[in-house]
């Protein structure tokens, strides 16, 4: 056999193995279920790399007392896609009929108009493990860090009210104040997608009336003068970051805080939630076509 021709069935047998890898990743895009067609994902913005300084999500204390979290600098590392808008109730009633998601409470319409709400961290998940299996994406939920990002100045960042001597009772009673000032501006009923407009990163309805769950747990933490932990958070990933005109910590299944279950602070008055996409399989695609076009130009000559 000549030099050529082992090159070129060297070549097609490359060209065989990147084939199979597009296969694999057709398959992925359908989901575990055969038979299942996929589905376009959501309009998503992508933002560039950056850093956002914000007080840390947690209960923090100082000699045994409350304390106000301390300030810190996040960067994001890599350019983070999320969803320009809050997932609509149309969109998870698609994966409740796919009997992949908890059903919405009862009467609820699933418009397409309307953000999808009383839903748990717990149904969130289900629906970003869906909507992943049938695009071929990974979509999750954001830490508290990639949402205060992305919310930029619709980030509300708030810390406890500085007290003289840290003393509990004042704190609790400025707490009280401020959450109870600001809780009667909020609207129960959820709006249209699009009544609060978009933020400076072209994203829609942040901070609106619809809290959005993110994965950051609770912790509870213990600082110094300088703000610097003292040894070993409590992590309790039962409760998880909801963010919104404030932020909130709620039970990961509770689905209407209004019934009971927020555990600490105003309540939000709706949750619900946006997804990020990551890029690690897109990435694995774009490999994959830069391979085959390789050895298709190959071959041709």
């Amino acid at each position: 056999m000549s030099f050529g021709l082992k090159f070129k069935c060297a070549l097609a047998a490359a060209g065989g193995v990147a084939a199979s890898l597009g296969i694999m990743l057709a398959s992925v895009a359908n989901g575990p279920d055969r038979g299942i067609t996929a589905i376009a994902g959501p309009l998503v913005v992508e933002l560039q790399p950056g850093s956002v300084r914000y007080h840390a999500a947690g209960d923090f204390s100082r000699n045994g007392r409350p304390a106000s979290p301390p300030k810190t600098t996040v960067s994001i590392r890599q350019p983070l896609v999320i969803m320009k808008y809050q997932v609509t109730a149309a969109e998870y009633q698609r994966c409740v009929e796919g009997h992949a998601c908890s059903p919405l409470d009862p009467g609820t319409t699933p418009a397409s108009d309307r953000p999808a709400v009383k839903i748990s961290w717990r149904d969130a998940n289900s629906y970003a493990d869906w909507l992943s299996a049938r695009t071929g994406a990974l979509y999750r939920l954001p830490t508290d860090e990639e949402w205060a990002y992305a919310a930029a100045s619709r980030f509300q960042d708030e810390a406890l009210p500085d007290v003289d001597g840290g003393d509990p009772a004042q704190l609790w009673l400025a707490r009280y104040e401020m959450e109870s000032s600001r809780e009667g501006l909020i609207e129960k009923e959820p709006r249209s997608i699009g009544s609060y407009g978009a933020n400076e990163n072209g994203l829609i309805d942040l901070a609106g009336n619809v809290w959005e769950w993110t994965s950051t747990c609770f912790v509870r933490q213990a600082i110094d003068a300088n703000g610097q932990p003292i040894g070993t958070a409590t992590t309790n990933c039962g409760v998880r970051v909801a963010e919104g005109r404030h932020r909130a910590y709620v039970p990961e299944f509770v689905r209407d805080v209004r019934s009971g279950g927020c555990m600490t602070g105003a309540p939000p008055a709706n949750l619900g939630f946006r997804l990020v996409r990551d890029g690690s399989r897109d990435r694995l695609r774009s490999l994959v076509e830069s391979v085959q076009g390789f050895l298709s130009s190959v071959l041709v000559l």
